[in-house]
């Protein structure tokens, strides 16, 4: 007798694509997988947010910053705040494989090989980002801004809240900032900026590099150059990166295209 309520387990097809379905239920295990951890971690991260947040706050108390919550639920609301940012940080590993390991049958051995190094190094780049946002803007920006409290009979009491906002949001642009060698190799690998583009547009792309770093750091020369010399590194940094893989893409191109001539022939 035949049980019509059986299930079936779905199987790939025999040169090894998936079904619509099949596709649908890989999908949903993976962010369930991602939601399940993301969880796990934020329950985790939780209970280091105390600690993480002292860490943070002992920066400004270097500099005689008193900080101070203003709502009730202010001081909840940065814990659970801080917990869910180092879940996120914590489970990138996780999230990015598990879109990488969907994504994966349908690329190529070299695009794999692609990602998986582009991940990797963006990794690396945006800790360099937030490493270099700690140790060497952070200290200048934080000593500025109390200083104008010598001049005026004002007490400074900063709101937690917008105190550890303020930094988070320092880390996450210089991280991205750092990120710029990584982006420039995406967009030549897949063609769609060169290496002498970059060259041509270095004048301006100063200009507007100092622009940015007066935005984001204290109006004083020193913290400007600080962030600006970095900054200009890694877009030289950018355009060396550019012109190896373009170099690399045009050869792959010449061969495929010689290759395409032999059997025309």
């Amino acid at each position: 007798m035949r049980k019509s309520n059986a299930k079936k387990k779905e199987k790939p097809n025999a040169d090894g694509s998936m079904s619509v379905s099949g596709h649908l239920k890989e999908l949903r295990n993976r962010i369930l997988v991602c939601v399940i951890l993301l969880f796990v971690a934020f329950g985790v991260c939780l209970s280091f947010a105390p600690a993480f947040i002292t860490y943070l706050t002992d920066m400004g108390e270097a500099y005689n910053y008193v900080f101070v919550y203003i709502a009730p639920q202010e001081l909840l609301l940065v814990y659970l705040n801080t917990a869910l940012i180092a879940a996120l940080v914590c489970c990138f590993p996780v999230i990015a494989y598990e879109v990488y390991a969907f994504c994966s049958p349908g690329l190529k051995k070299k695009e794999r090989f692609f990602i998986i190094a582009s991940l990797l190094a963006g990794t690396v780049f945006f800790l360099l980002g937030v490493a270099f946002a700690r140790f060497i803007s952070l200290p200048f920006v934080l000593r500025f801004l109390i200083q104008f409290t010598g001049e005026v009979d004002v007490s400074a009491s900063i709101s937690i809240q917008q105190y550890i906002s303020f930094l988070l949001t320092l880390f996450v642009i210089f991280g991205l900032v750092f990120e710029l060698p990584v982006i420039s190799v995406l967009l030549t690998g897949l063609g769609l900026i060169r290496a002498e583009w970059l060259v041509k547009g270095r004048k301006v792309m100063i200009v507007l590099i100092f622009v940015c770093a007066a935005i984001i750091t204290p109006p004083d020369v020193v913290s400007q150059v600080m962030v600006a010399i970095p900054m200009i590194g890694l877009y030289e940094l950018s355009i060396l990166l550019s012109r190896l893989v373009g170099k690399r893409r045009k050869e792959k191109l010449g061969d495929a295209e010689s290759e395409e001539d032999e059997e025309d022939e």
